[in-house]
């Protein structure tokens, strides 16, 4: 018994061994799934250090975009492509020049104005505060006692450490703006070519639907930039008449300062569109700034619930509350860049899309309250499971 016991083990102990053994597959595996996870790693890390490449990427896609029209218009005439969008980006960098220049003017004025007649201000503050609380301020005991403050003095310590990181902010932004102005000008230039690049990797049917998207891009892109300006022009001309009224100095600059920053600065432009007319009125009596205020605010909403919805639905054919929802998901995701972009994103987003989606009428439709008798009868569907 015990012999054959013996031999039984004997037996079946490479049974157990080959159940024993490691499969052959497992090591391929393994490794397989350790490349996936460094790749992985690899691709979020360089995503991560190419992201603001690719942001600027994007932004200058939209400005080719914006201006394909009018370099289509120009090259259908018989100019060079390349000239006319080099013509294109000289006039927009001479209207920029001319704009910033003419309001650093402007703003140079009237903030030397402010600086000579701030004594004053500060006099007329401190009389009223002595009259209304009965005290006895003095405008030179406050300016010594200010410019003897720690906190002055730690202030202007920050400020002077702080000119370095300053510095570096002006030299990164000058150079994102220069490369997304060279990009804007390849994509821009070589838009043809750049088409024919993409299609010529895709099937013909492919090739379609590719060119479609991109003029439906090009339409509601340039249709987002017009409804924009529309409206800037219509902001400029109602706030140029406040200012007039009032006597507000460069009321026509101001004017044109209150229109672009409006609209072409998503989330805080209004806040900024309405902080120099306010200043330069307050040099002018404190309560114009004020007006200056309330005025701001109302056009504000008169612009939100009434111009925006009207203009946004005709030009870029999107609903106001989908625009409303796109730019805080725009704001959400890509910050101040998202916002301006996500309109035109999203209006050609449903546009492709309404292409291809099929509508059909409503059941019961004509039977529902308010439905006209006379209106044509649509089809009716029926849907399984529903009665």
């Amino acid at each position: 018994m015990s012999g054959a016991g013996v031999g039984r083990s004997a037996l079946g102990g490479p049974d157990r061994a080959a159940d024993a053994r490691m499969p052959r597959w497992l090591p391929r595996a393994v490794v397989l799934v350790l490349a996936l996870v460094a790749c992985f790693q690899l691709g979020s890390w360089a995503f991560h250090q190419l992201i603001g490449l690719l942001v600027n990427i994007l932004i200058a896609f939209f400005l080719a975009l914006a201006i394909e029209p009018a370099v289509a218009r120009m090259a259908a005439r018989g100019m060079r492509r390349g000239l006319a969008t080099f013509l294109v980006f000289l006039g927009v960098f001479v209207a920029s020049l001319g704009f910033v220049v003419l309001l650093g003017s402007v703003l140079a004025g009237q903030i030397v104005d402010l600086v000579e007649g701030f004594p004053s201000y500060l006099d007329s503050l401190i009389d009223s505060i002595n009259d209304t609380f009965h005290t006895d301020l003095s405008r030179l005991e406050i300016q010594d006692s200010l410019l003897r403050s720690d906190w002055l003095q730690k202030y202007v310590q920050n400020s002077a450490t702080g000119v370095l990181d300053v510095s570096a902010t002006v030299l990164g932004g000058l150079f994102k703006l220069l490369t997304i102005g060279l990009f804007s000008f390849y994509f821009a230039a070589d838009g043809p070519r750049l088409r024919r690049a993409l299609c010529s990797v895709l099937p013909p049917a492919k090739q379609a639907e590719v060119l479609r998207a991109w003029e439906i891009a090009v339409t509601k892109t340039g249709g987002y930039l017009y409804s924009r300006g529309l409206m800037a022009l219509i902001s400029g001309i109602a706030h140029y008449i406040l200012f007039a009224v009032l006597g507000v100095p460069y009321a026509p600059a101001l004017a044109v300062w209150v229109g672009l920053v409006s609209q072409f600065i998503p989330t805080i432009g209004t806040y900024l569109a309405g902080a120099l007319p306010m200043l330069i009125a307050f040099t002018v009596n404190p309560w114009y700034a004020l007006y200056v205020l309330g005025f701001v605010v109302v056009y504000q909403q008169f612009e939100n619930y009434v111009l925006q919805p009207k203009l946004t639905s005709k030009t870029v054919d999107i609903h106001p509350a989908v625009a409303f929802g796109s730019v805080i998901a725009g704001t959400a995701l890509l910050g101040a860049v998202g916002a301006l972009i996500a309109i035109p994103a999203v209006a050609t987003m449903q546009a492709f899309l309404g292409a291809y989606v099929r509508r059909y009428a409503v059941t019961g439709e004509d039977d529902a309250p308010g439905g006209s008798a006379t209106a044509p009868r649509r089809r009716r569907v029926r849907i399984p499971g529903l009665r």
